[in-house]
């Protein structure tokens, strides 16, 4: 297996998975407007530690559970249920609020690295989309869950989300200009991806039975 062609898969799913607005990419924007393009590049570091070790994890469970179908299965049904209800908040129930702000009294480069460590660990959402996303690459032959594979893909991974949060720190002033970035599209975004990942899990689902 090319481990060229698995740091590139990694990479760019990881880049993908990190795109959408969020939690992580919005605050390294945040942080580099206010303090400067270095503090927010120190954050996205942090992240993208995280992201290693999430990732990791995220592969040996995928390799556990090509090894136990059965498992698999219960897994997507459970997963079915979940994006139903995730979609069906975010189109129908969410509603768009103004909310507060905390501005952080952290300043220092150090500081900003375990903030982004701290904020990537509290987001868990790269473990199962990366264990899905590498079940699949599995599935179709394009990468194999030995040491060296995971690795590959985990580096990519950890590259990707780096690049996707480096380009909010310096684009930011266009990206906050547009109305991708207001809360109502973000909950029609999120609840679009989750309902087309819906849809995909009840093919297959259907398709096991």
């Amino acid at each position: 297996m090319d481990i060229t062609f698995i740091f590139l898969l990694g990479l760019f799913f990881a880049f993908i998975g990190v795109a959408p607005p969020g939690l992580l990419n919005m605050t390294a924007a945040k942080i580099s407007l206010k303090e400067g393009h270095v503090r927010g590049i120190v954050f996205s570091i942090g992240v993208c530690v995280i992201v290693l070790v999430q990732t990791y994890l995220a592969s040996v469970f995928a390799g556990y559970l090509s090894k136990h179908p059965e498992v698999v299965e219960i897994l997507q049904r459970v997963a079915f249920v979940l994006f139903v209800l995730i979609t069906i908040y975010f189109l129908f129930i969410s509603k768009t609020k103004p909310r507060q702000e905390l501005k952080p009294k952290i300043r220092s480069k150090h500081s900003r690295f375990f903030q982004g460590v701290l904020l990537s660990a509290i987001n868990v959402f790269p473990i199962p989309y990366q264990a899905f996303m590498t079940i699949t690459l599995a599935s179709y032959g394009w990468m194999a869950f030995d040491q060296t594979s995971i690795i590959s893909y985990v580096a990519g991974a950890a590259t990707g989300t780096f690049v996707m949060l480096y380009m909010y720190i310096f684009f930011f002033d266009r990206i906050k200009s547009k109305t991708i970035t207001s809360q109502k599209n973000m909950n029609r975004i999120i609840g679009g991806i989750t309902g087309v990942i819906s849809i995909v899990t009840l093919i297959n689902i259907i398709k096991d039975m």
